[in-house]
């Protein structure tokens, strides 16, 4: 449910290349025709030569007749988050332009992959009792690291960005347009200070300026993304309330494959919602859900306990720690214990790994950037993001109302304001747009009843059966003259096509919403449903044979548990 950036994922999955397609090596996904993928080989650490590493990439390459020579290169966030599984996407966004995405350095796609289940299994104990320990499963990884050859030294983002250097000129492009996201963001500004003739323009989305301290602000930056959706009372609420009596939540550790009981107080909670924000699906149906929360349906927690899992497979943790631990927390102070599970856990492992501690750099450039923030961004905020924006000497910024983190990624509009600031940097103007897609999810009936069909199918079966046998009931009492039954039919398949429309509308606008329950109409046409079981019934007085006293048993079980499960 949260993590709705699958769907984008998925949008990036046109037709599979043919074998033909195939180049340097075979791509990892399914790509778009005229995609070749390949390695690029480096030292692991450049300080000291010897042993080499390989990083994946993919080249899409542009048949448009007016072909621009200058491609654009993408790097997904984390640190850790895969790249090429968007280049269809992206492709699709730069038609007239080839499209390069490279992975990270020890990311998914990658050679060596620095996985670190041992990690990944003790942040999800976060919610068990009595909590993992932190420390005890970095060890664990260091020493499994270690004895594959990883030197973790070489995996942090002065290397990241000599790979991204070392690939254009390996790739022989005269230059091309940088574009970063979220932890990337400092990739692409360090780029274009270290490669200037190489750079024509750079994309940034959800600035992470070398200034921030990241893990020292994060507190804040939720508290501020909470008073932007206005529910700072019922957030407050609610963790106060869970933090006295946490909640017991059924979920699944997807690296275990088990079932498990998760603890979930406040701060837990605060956790997994700093993270859930990043999606402007979820920002737009935080307001209900935390309310809902506040006031004690604790059945909403499922789903956030699911997405702790989920969130677990979409970074090498390995990868992730190895950067933040040489080039972020060495350079925040921790002087107050963050209530957030994430940061003390992310402090546990650099204390256990001892790695040494980066040198700082101050990157800038003269070629024109592009700076796009989300309006409720709990990770990279405006606050922080515009500043440091608008002390670049060639730079633009502009704020997406309604957005959230990675603002590209949800935002038609937002896509369409990129591809204009690339196609002429110097002439771009940034004009004022929003997306329908990422507006409130409106009134809301509170229910989980809609996130679990969509888990298990077979539990929407009760609605199926009424509106099947309110059709049949329709056809059949309409040919027989028999008013009272068709009514009562009529009356069925009304509502059945009305909580469709209903619900298709809301999922078609916010999948996400569905977790938190339905459009506040359902709770109106609910009378539809039981006009129908009462004509149903009331047409028994003329007509008891077993079609009809089988419909109106199905109608009487429908309500039942209409009443008592869905709603």
């Amino acid at each position: 449910m949260i993590t709705r950036v699958v769907l984008a994922i998925a949008l990036a999955f046109p037709p599979a290349m043919t074998s033909g397609d195939a180049a340097a090596a075979d791509c990892p996904v399914a790509m778009p025709p005229r995609t070749t993928c390949g390695f690029l080989v480096v030292p692991e650490r450049r300080d000291a030569p010897g042993r080499t590493i390989e990083v994946g990439y993919a080249v899409h390459s542009s048949t448009a007749k007016d072909r621009k020579p200058d491609p654009i290169v993408y790097m997904g966030g984390g640190p850790a988050s895969s790249s090429i599984q968007l280049t269809g996407f992206l492709s699709q966004m730069f038609p007239d332009r080839d499209v390069v995405t490279i992975e990270q350095r020890g990311s998914k796609y990658s050679r060596p992959v620095l996985s670190c289940p041992e990690t990944a299994e003790a942040l999800l104990g976060q919610l068990k009792s009595p909590p993992a320990d932190m420390a005890a499963a970095a060890v664990r990884c260091r020493e499994r690291l270690r004895q594959q050859g990883v030197d973790l030294r070489g995996y942090n983002t002065k290397e990241i960005v000599a790979d991204v250097v070392a690939l254009r000129r390996q790739l022989g492009y005269a230059s091309w347009n940088l574009f970063g996201v979220s932890y990337s963001t400092r990739v692409m500004m360090d780029v274009a200070a270290a490669d200037p003739e190489g750079v024509r323009s750079v994309v940034l989305d959800s600035f992470l300026p070398e200034s921030v301290r990241w893990y020292d602000d994060a507190g804040r930056n939720l508290a501020d993304a909470v008073a932007w959706l206005g529910v700072t009372g019922g957030f407050d609420a609610m963790v106060a309330r869970l933090n006295r009596s946490p909640a017991r939540v059924a979920t699944t550790d997807p690296l275990l494959g088990r079932a498990f009981t998760a603890r979930m107080s406040g701060d837990g909670v605060a956790t997994v919602m700093a993270e859930a924000l990043h999606e402007a699906d979820v920002a737009a149906v935080a307001p209900a859900m935390v309310n809902a929360l506040a006031t004690g349906h604790d059945e909403l927690l499922r789903p956030l306990a699911d997405a702790v899992g989920e969130g677990l497979v979409s970074h090498e943790f390995g990868l992730y720690h190895a950067v933040q631990c040489q080039d972020e927390v060495p350079f925040n102070t921790f002087t107050i214990k963050p209530r957030l599970f994430t940061v003390n856990g992310d402090k546990a492992v650099c204390d256990a790994w001892q790695l040494p501690k980066s040198v700082p750099v101050n990157a800038t450039t003269k070629a024109p950037v592009y700076v796009l923030g989300g309006q409720y961004d709990p990770t990279t905020p405006i606050r922080t993001a515009k500043p440091a924006a608008e002390a670049l000497p060639n730079a633009r910024f502009q704020e997406f109302a309604g957005a959230s983190h990675a603002v590209f990624l949800s935002s038609a509009c937002a896509r369409g304001q990129i591809a204009e600031f690339v196609g002429d940097p110097a002439r771009h103007t940034a004009s004022a747009c929003r997306d329908d897609t990422l507006a409130p999810a409106g009134g809301m009936h509170v229910t989980l009843a809609p996130y679990e069909i969509s888990r298990s199918p077979w539990l929407a079966a009760p609605f199926a059966l009424f509106a099947l046998t309110s059709l049949i009931q329709l056809v059949t009492a309409a040919l027989k003259g028999r008013g009272l039954a068709a009514f009562g039919g009529l009356a069925g398949v009304a509502f059945a096509g009305l909580i469709v429309q209903s619900i298709s509308t809301l999922a078609g606008r916010n999948e996400t919403a569905l977790a938190v329950g339905v459009p506040d109409t359902v709770g109106f046409y609910t009378w539809i449903a039981a006009a129908s079981a009462v004509l149903t019934a009331a047409a028994l007085r003329h007509d008891r044979r077993w079609p009809q006293v089988t419909a109106a048993v199905i109608s009487g079980g429908f309500l039942i548990w209409w009443f008592t499960w869905f709603l």
